[in-house]
């Protein structure tokens, strides 16, 4: 689904490896393809294939399985040319629709081209591992590959293989578990692989030559019958995923932003607790302590319809319409505040012809993301990818049928992480402290809406919690005259 794309021959891949290191496969891996002893063994095929990079599966010689992340030769040149069309688009429609867009462009091509710079990937994968190991809360639960440092470069990044099942495969996570008691699935923890049988993995390589598999199949948990599962918990998943990403916006400043169920791997803890593994650390915007206090502070007022402050700090950042971008960042229409855009729309609104009452909330639409980009410099350029990190959030939590209320969550981390910044004074923290404890209280409330859903689903009702609010959303946004067609599974 997020790794089938076209694989570039081995051919490429291998010219890649040799001129970023100036050595053959065999060199630099210590590899070899014909089952030498004392070598270790690489796949020639890929595992898996994206847009930028494919996969490989190799076993060093000390034991150590890695997955080699080879970019595709071309796609330097593709990328130039995809940004390029790109401002070109945005300049069209800063031109067409007068909504400044084009203002955006310079900060989204910079985050977008980081994605091809493998060292920089290498960086954010490690400074995320050092930031979950610190979080007690965290840690245990979220799990990041090591990166071989010495075996990656701009264009190829070697990191430790996991074995695991995707967020997509939900038969497989809930099945029941064909392991033994207190086990865990291959590699949970980081645990070592077992090796290949030396035997097949020389008939492989001379019979099969490039197209062979030598990795060796760890599926004995599925049982006899292969029916088996990791047997673990979809609400346990998702509330890891939603600590982590909130932990990430509120507390680190420090955030992933394709976070979307290929990148996503599960294993099954010795405990019957799923363990998440994040791969794929391209793409991230960091967040100035300011800032991130800010939007903290801004998740809490939306929980509390706080609207004197939810004003103050949009208004900060340059917004001149704190109903509509509230709504944009729940991701459900904002009902906690004085309603001004949805009251425009009815104020011009008169017993017309459908064509020109679509055209008049289109206007008004259009008026209010103008509001939204008010004052450019002022404009928070991270809100872009934030913004993107949690709608596809919202779209795991909605496939998986919403076992977790995932609003609730986020506002009790930016409650929690201004009182848990190491950066602001003991005063603030234990300021904060308080008032955590009484917004603690206040939360109360969204978990009757919540289990109210639950108990729905229960007695037959099909749509969830992320369904009804993508409903409402859409509606609104259709009252507009605009439709709302962002499926996260898409590409």
């Amino acid at each position: 689904m997020f790794d089938d794309a076209p694989q570039n021959s081995w051919k490429d891949a291998e010219r890649v490896i040799l001129e970023d290191f100036g050595k053959t496969p065999e060199e630099l891996f210590g590899v070899s393809f014909t089952g030498e002893p004392g070598k270790g063994i690489m796949e020639r095929t890929a595992r898996a294939s994206a847009s930028v990079a494919q996969v490989h599966w190799a076993r060093l010689v000390d034991g150590r399985e890695v997955a080699i992340k080879i970019q595709k030769r071309e796609i330097a040149q593709q990328v130039g040319w995809d940004l390029w069309t790109f401002k070109v688009v945005a300049r069209i429609y800063t031109w067409l629709f007068d909504i400044p867009l084009y203002s955006l462009v310079p900060y989204i091509s910079e985050r977008l081209l980081l994605e091809t710079d493998f060292v920089n990937e290498a960086n954010n994968s490690e400074r995320m591992a050092d930031l979950v190991a610190s979080e007690s809360r965290l840690r245990g639960r979220v799990y990041i590959p090591k990166v071989h440092r010495e075996l990656s470069s701009k264009r190829i990044m070697t990191a430790e293989w996991i074995e695991g099942v995707r967020l997509w495969d939900k038969e497989t996570l809930t099945r029941p578990w064909q392991g033994r008691w207190r086990q865990g699935s291959p590699g949970c923890r980081g645990a070592p692989l077992d090796a290949p049988n030396r035997q097949e993995v020389v008939e492989v390589t001379r019979n099969y030559l490039s197209k062979g598999h030598l990795k060796p199949n760890r599926d004995w948990w599925k049982g006899v019958n292969g029916e088996g599962g990791l047997g673990v918990s979809l609400k346990d998943i998702m509330q890891t995923m939603v600590d982590l990403f909130s932990a990430q916006m509120f507390l680190w400043g420090c955030c992933h932003c394709d976070p979307h169920p290929g990148n996503i791997f599960i294993r099954r803890l010795p405990s019957g607790k799923p363990e998440l593994v994040l791969i794929d650390h391209g793409l991230y915007v960091q967040m100035e302590p300011e800032f991130r206090h800010q939007y903290s502070l801004f998740w809490k007022s939306l929980m509390t319809f706080d609207n004197k402050t939810i004003s103050e700090i949009v208004k900060g950042w340059g917004i001149n319409n704190p109903d509509v971008f509230a709504s944009a960042t729940l991701m459900k229409p904002y009902t906690g505040g004085d309603g001004s855009t949805s009251a425009g729309i009815k104020r011009t609104m008169s017993v017309k012809e459908q064509r020109e009452r679509t055209y008049e909330m289109q206007q008004q639409m259009r008026k209010g993301i103008r509001e939204i980009l008010a004052d450019e410099k002022k404009w928070p350029r991270e809100l872009i990818f934030i913004g993107r990190n949690m709608r596809i959030v919202q779209g795991n939590n909605q496939y998986l049928g919403a076992p977790v209320n995932r609003i609730k969550i986020m506002g009790n981390w930016a409650s929690r992480s201004l009182a848990d910044s190491p950066d602001l004074s003991y005063g603030a923290k234990l300021m904060n402290l308080g008032r955590h404890m009484l917004f603690k209280l206040v939360m109360f409330s969204t978990d009757v809406l919540f289990y109210s859903s639950k108990v729905a689903q229960i007695f037959g009702r099909k749509s969830n919690l992320e369904d009804d609010m993508e409903a409402s959303m859409k509606k609104m946004v259709g009252d507009m005259g605009f439709e709302l067609n962002h499926n996260v599974f898409e590409g």
